[in-house]
């Protein structure tokens, strides 16, 4: 056996002595915390990106000018939920004053079918944002428990070499106990970031999904007030 040395402790040189399981351990490890941070980095920016075009499209609307200018301005194709919603709002109102005057059940329908369209943006969007929060989760809970098992295996082959060596010197099991305790190590790094931006983006999409819910609850009021004048 090599002699044990303080280079013998280096983390390069730890995961190329590792036993086989314990590299792949590490290596799964590693890919999960890399797959995670990849979804946290496009996390951040997108959330960042979706409140500010928000921030901006409300401030057109809060601004006095009329729905359908505000509509007009975002384009045919905006991906931005808030001026989608406006738009087949409008189209809806479009429609019905184009067939004339509409009756008490007509208009009741026609607001069954703007709250439809409003509620199906909403759920899309929602899951848009939410697209990816599952593998953190999976990360999150997942990684501590594999990194677990790197352990046990580490120490399983600590015990393995003091039986072969019939020493049980710390310089005998000191390599593989390394290891066992650098596979926990990755497993906490992986979690540890998933579960901190797991919860912290559940919250941001929450938020997200109310401020959804509170356009569409005043875009829905301005039409029915709409309906009511044409009355």
């Amino acid at each position: 056996m090599d002699a044990v040395t303080p280079q013998s402790f280096d983390l390069v040189t730890i995961f190329r002595n590792a036993d086989w399981v314990v590299k792949l351990v590490m290596i799964g490890l590693g890919v999960a915390s890399l797959w995670s941070w990849t979804i946290i980095i496009d996390k951040l920016f997108r959330f960042t990106a979706l409140n500010r075009e928000a921030d901006r499209f409300e401030d057109s609307v809060a601004s006095g000018r009329s729905l359908e200018e505000v509509a007009q301005d975002a384009g045919e194709r905006p991906t931005h939920a808030l001026p989608r919603m406006l738009q087949g709002a409008l189209k809806e109102w479009r429609d019905a004053r184009a067939k004339g005057q509409a009756t008490e059940g007509q208009t009741a329908f026609l607001i069954q079918r703007i709250d439809r369209h409003l509620d199906a943006t909403i759920a899309r969007e929602n899951a848009r944002v939410e697209n990816g929060l599952g593998a953190l989760a999976i990360v999150a809970t997942a990684s501590p428990f594999v990194g677990l098992f790197g352990t046990v295996w580490g120490i399983m082959q600590s015990f393995q070499a003091i039986a072969i060596q019939k020493n049980t010197s710390l310089a005998i099991v000191a390599p593989s106990i390394a290891e066992a305790l650098f596979a926990t190590a990755i497993g906490l790094v992986a979690a540890i970031p998933a579960y901190i931006f797991y919860n912290a983006f559940s919250s941001s999409a929450g938020k997200y999904a109310a401020r959804l819910e509170g356009f569409a609850d005043d875009l829905s009021t301005a039409i029915q007030r709409r309906l009511a004048e044409r009355s």
